[in-house]
């Protein structure tokens, strides 16, 4: 008779998401990692070095050129012969020092010697050594800022190609926009330092803001500013203009909620630049002959910076899968169709999912996470229930229950499924990595506490084993996860609740918090003792406010009308009703897997 019921309790094997709970990544993966990261930091470094260097070569006496070689600069040359004769003469700017394929004379020699003298570099293969190497440095300490502030970024080899490719295509353009202004501005006699000024440097630390955080774009911004000053050697100001404009920008779209808001970063980026575009005229004495170009050039390159990142920012969210607020923002939108079909196969689930958003979104700003995230996850987390909606209790209608006539293991099976029919139709509409890991983690490995004691008090003389009756997981690896699972939880127990006064929701979101916690369901997750306070506060304020006292209408006596009681959710045992005794003990037992049928 026992292994006759273990038979159909162990009907079907429950199907797991790959294992993602062990403390330590595997020897060989780690090992790969270190590997890529020193990689991409070696040719990143090298591009970056190959692109900063001047294009002016470091010849001798005698060499032979394969191209023209143009004097970048005005310059005066003064040297002493061998026989003590003292010789100066003037370069103009774009005269040729010598032409492709003739022998570099004597004078020619000390022509580039005096511009490699200024540029500040020796021999071309020992000056891309050391500016290789200065570089590495700065990539040193920047990964360890990053593994400071974002150490899950450290083992995520995408975004660290997407922060290299970043900083590389930020030069790369700037480079390409100088030499282009030069080309244009060389004519009408435009100084070198006004060109500076029109480079649209910003716009890297605008993106990385948008695409990671600030801490990033701080760091982001230092190494790209000492970058950008190697091509205007001699002048001091250029990478403090460009830290200046850098951070500006990167501050300005905090909290970026719409695409326009771009704009409006770009127009504070052009003020701050103008600011400090003045002050370091006035430090030069240059105010009254460059002023007014300088202070041109630097509204342009605030203009250039707007229109470049709202043009790149699609591609690299959708290229990088990155979910930045903006496009949270657009999958908030009701006409999503993911979410019309939710209201049209599941509404009730749909209503499940906008209260939690409330609770969610609550909860994460109360703890310094991500609000949007926050309320966006908690939108889609059930969305796997649209493939067998009449599963779940709030599709249901009152008088039907499918789970009746299913044993528990099955029950459970078709419960538990709705993770991994969440993350296939996530998938499938394409939403972003942060939101799917949120779909596969809102549960966890929590028990799906009904089913499990139903199989129990079914089969009293079998052992019956928890780890039929949890969720694949795996468990919550970020705050907004835990939130989310939280809120999921908090908000399905206070439908339980007869009389829903601030004590009695105070108690009952204090109990599902602790119930989790000692469930060890936020081990894999940095949510502090505080942060379950803070989760908690906001959790009881927003469900007062939905379980409001109403007055009682004259004349609005329907027939046939029932209380709230009667109307509970079938997967609650039947004893929650009563609410004392060893009855009420099964009912908080119930609540920690919420809605589960």
């Amino acid at each position: 008779m026992n292994n006759r019921n273990e038979t159909s309790i162990k009907l079907l094997p429950k199907s797991q998401f790959q294992d993602l709970d062990k403390d330590e990544l595997p020897e060989e993966v780690s090992s790969y990692t270190k590997f890529y990261n020193m990689g991409l930091a070696l040719v990143t470094a090298m591009l970056l070095a190959f692109v900063v260097l001047p294009r002016i070569p470091l010849l001798q006496k005698g060499d032979i050129v394969t191209k023209d070689i143009s004097a970048p600069y005005t310059l005066y040359i003064e040297y002493q012969t061998p026989e003590q004769t003292i010789i100066a003469y003037k370069v103009n700017k774009g005269d040729v020092i010598v032409e492709a394929g003739r022998r570099v004379s004597e004078k020619s020699a000390r022509i580039l010697a005096e511009i490699a003298r200024r540029e500040g570099i020796g021999t071309k293969s020992h000056a891309f050594l050391g500016l290789t190497t200065l570089i590495l440095i700065l990539f040193f300490l920047f990964y360890q800022h990053i593994k400071r502030y974002r150490p899950q970024i450290i083992t995520d080899t995408r975004k660290l190609f997407l922060l290299a490719f970043l900083l590389l295509v930020t030069v790369i353009v700037s480079q390409f926009t100088k030499y282009v202004f030069s080309l244009i501005g060389d004519p009408l006699g435009v100084d070198a330092s006004t060109v500076g000024f029109a480079l649209p440097v910003a716009g890297g630390a605008m993106l990385v803001t948008l695409l990671f955080d600030l801490h990033l774009a701080l760091g982001f911004s230092f190494i790209i500013s000492i970058l950008l000053g190697v091509l205007f050697r001699g002048d001091p100001f250029m990478p403090i203009y460009y830290f200046v404009g850098s951070t500006v920008a990167a501050l300005c779209v905090i909290q970026c909620k719409k695409r326009t808001a771009v704009l409006r970063a770009g127009a504070l980026t052009g003020l701050f630049n103008l600011i400090a575009i003045a002050s370091i005229d006035l430090y030069k004495g240059e105010w009254m002959s460059h002023g007014l170009y300088d202070l041109g050039a630097g509204l342009f390159g605030a203009f250039m910076v707007s229109m470049l990142v709202s043009l790149l920012l699609p591609f690299y969210e959708a290229m990088f899968d990155i979910a930045t607020d903006i496009k949270l923002l657009e999958l908030m939108d009701p006409n999503q169709p993911l979410l019309k079909e939710l209201v049209y196969k599941s509404p009730g689930t749909y209503h499940h999912s906008i209260l939690i958003g409330n609770l969610a979104e609550a909860a994460a700003e109360a703890i310094g996470e991500n609000p949007l995230l926050a309320r966006v996850g908690a939108y889609y987390h059930d969305i796997g229930k649209i493939r067998k909606p009449e599963y779940f209790i709030e599709n249901q209608r009152p008088s039907e229950n499918k789970h009746d006539r299913l044993t528990p293991s099955m029950s459970s099976l078709i419960i538990a499924s709705h993770v991994k029919d969440g993350v296939e139709v996530a998938r499938e509409h394409k939403l972003p990595g942060t939101v799917i890991d949120i779909i596969q983690q809102h549960h966890g490995t929590s028990l799906i506490t009904y089913f499990y004691q139903k199989a129990k008090d079914l089969y009293p003389f079998t052992k019956i084993s928890e780890e039929d009756y949890r969720y694949p997981g795996p468990r919550p690896r970020t705050k907004v996860a835990a939130i989310v699972m939280l809120a999921d939880a908090v908000e399905a127990a206070s439908r339980t609740l007869e009389d829903p006064t601030p004590q009695r929701i105070q108690a009952l979101t204090n109990s599902v918090i602790t119930r989790i916690f000692l469930d060890d369901q936020f081990s894999k997750c940095d949510l502090t003792l505080r942060n379950l306070r803070e989760i908690a506060k906001s959790f009881n304020l927003i469900l007062n406010g939905i379980f409001h006292h109403r007055i009682h209408y004259p004349g609005m006596d329907l027939a046939g009308e029932k209380k709230r009681s009667d109307y509970l959710d079938k997967k609650q045992p039947e004893e929650a009703k009563t609410g004392n005794g060893k009855d009420k003990g099964k009912s908080q037992d119930a609540v920690t897997e919420p809605r589960s049928s």
